[in-house]
Parts: structure tokens; sequence; C-alpha cells
């Protein structure tokens, strides 16, 4: 493979990678998400964003994302799981820009969950794909952490099934546009009181009660001011790993700053958990999915 273009386009965030063959040789983290670009201007965003890279050869592009979503440039239709990686490339929409270079959008992954509800993702399915290729044929539990964090059962190579909790939102929700987060002071990283949240959300009372004892805690002075993020964290974390499998690895994928707390949650629970690096399996993600895109062609 010569040179080509990895990218990922999310509701608030742009981040594109030019590859050679399998290796990342320059970014680009500087672009607006999907919310912040008027229908029709895409095309047009990309070129501005990326223009350096096309003055060299119109690259082919590989995206991911909520680009592929109703909101985003192509709506691209769900695989349904289980599924494995190469249907995702059969069913890639293509189409060209105005400056030639062949676009391929990969599509999301929907299913039912283990509750028995309806379940989508759209960009996760690529760092899976590259957590796949480093760790090869097994079975094993996968947790992405986020503003919506995904938990993946894979199996052989497929995802087989998902669920999705709306931990990230919701802590931003509540520490900031909520009674439990009002005239807080700065906020300092505290275990103790992390793991004693932990604590409250293993009992499987309703965690809508759970999370009020934030601000009975703090009125009664049991938790300091500067540590209610720290317990919020630990509640919503604790209630989002409360059926977490523990006879099995689990693997985290994302950046530190997002898989540390669930590192320590984890240990905490009892859970083998493995940590690697969202970029690193992004990467080897979607070269891997693009492999299998030019030996379509």
């Amino acid at each position: 493979m010569d040179k080509w273009i990895a990218v990922d386009w999310g509701t608030t965030n742009f981040r594109a990678f030019l590859m050679q063959e399998s290796n990342c040789i320059e970014r680009c983290a500087r672009g607006p998400g999907l919310l912040q670009i008027e229908p029709g201007n895409f095309e047009a965003e990309l070129f501005h964003l990326l223009q350096s890279w096309f003055a060299e050869a119109p690259y082919p592009i590989v995206m991911a994302g909520m680009v592929g979503s109703q909101q985003g440039w192509h709506e691209v239709p769900y695989v349904e799981a289980p599924c494995t990686f190469s249907s995702l490339t059969k069913q890639a929409y293509a189409f060209t820009t105005r400056w030639s270079s062949p676009v391929w959008i990969i599509p999301g992954v929907r299913c039912h969950s283990p509750y028995q509800q309806p379940d989508v993702m759209r960009g996760e399915e690529v760092q899976l794909a590259g957590l796949s290729a480093i760790n090869g044929p097994g079975k094993y539990q996968v947790i992405l952490p986020g503003t919506h964090s995904k938990h993946v059962l894979m199996d052989n190579q497929s995802i087989s099934h998902f669920s999705t909790y709306m931990t990230g939102e919701l802590f931003a929700l509540l520490s900031q546009h909520s009674i439990l987060g009002r005239a807080l002071p700065p906020q300092e990283d505290n275990l103790a009181v992390f793991h004693s949240a932990i604590e409250v959300a293993q009992r499987k009372t309703p965690l809508s009660h759970q999370l009020f004892s934030a601000r009975t805690y703090r009125l009664n002075k049991e938790i300091a001011e500067q540590h209610i993020h720290s317990y919020l964290s630990g509640l919503l974390i604790g209630a989002e790993l409360v059926n977490c499998e523990t006879t099995q690895s689990v693997w985290c994928v994302g950046s530190s700053k997002l898989t540390e707390n669930y590192s320590r949650a984890a240990k905490y629970l009892g859970i083998n958990l493995h940590t690697i690096d969202g970029d690193e399996c992004f990467i080897r993600g979607i070269s891997h999915l693009y492999q299998h895109i030019a030996g379509e062609q």
C-alpha cells in the first residue's frame, strides 16, 4: 500500500492520520466535530483541513465514526451483530471526492444487548478490529470508556453483542448542571472516596437514590467538597461495572485519562483488567480494514 488517510470524525472531534502502509507518519487533530459543520459542507471542510496532504496526491481515505450517521456526510446503514470485520468492509459506503480521492466510510454496528434492548455503535468497531488483530482469536470482554461507554463481547474475532452505558455524559451533566455539582471548589482526586462510592454502587439500590447521597454526604460533611467528583465518578463507574464478569480477562480501550479510573475500580473489585491505548487500536484497526478494502478492489 502507498500513502492513504485514516479519519475518525465524531460528533465533537475530528482526527486524521496520514498513513504509509500501516504506519502513521503525520496527524491532524484540530478540526471541528460534526455538530459544527453545516449540512453539505463536509467535503469542503475536509479539503480545508487536509489540503497540505491532498496537495501531494489524491490519497485514498477511510473514515469511521459519526460521519456515517444521519447527521454525517453520508448515512451508512448499520451492520447487524454478531458480525465479522470483513462484513464491515463489504458494507462500507464508497464514493469519490471532487479532487479524485476515493473514500470509504466504515459502517457502525447494531445489536440487541444482553438486556434485550436495541443498541448501536459508530467508531468503536474500528478500535475493536485493532484489538482483535492484536489479540488474535479468543473470547473476552472489552470496555471502551467515554461519553457513552461500551461493553462488548468478542468471540473468535467477531463482535458478538454489546451494551452502552451513559457514564461519561451522566458525569458531565451531574457535575456541571445539577445540584450535586453546584458551587464546588476546585476538585481533588481522592482514591478512598472513589472506593467508598464503588462500595455504595455494589449495593444495587436504585442509582437515582445513590446519586443523591453525593449531596447528603456533602451536607453532613462526611465527604469534603473538593472530593465530590471522585465520589460521583466512583458511583457511576461502580454502577457500570456491577455486572462485569470477574472470571475472565477484560480489555479496556482508551487514553490513559479515560482508562485510569476504570483500572482503579477494576482492581478494587477484583476484575482482571488490561488497558490498551485507543489510538493504537484505532490505527491498527483501520489499517486492517483498509487492507481488506484494497484487496477487494
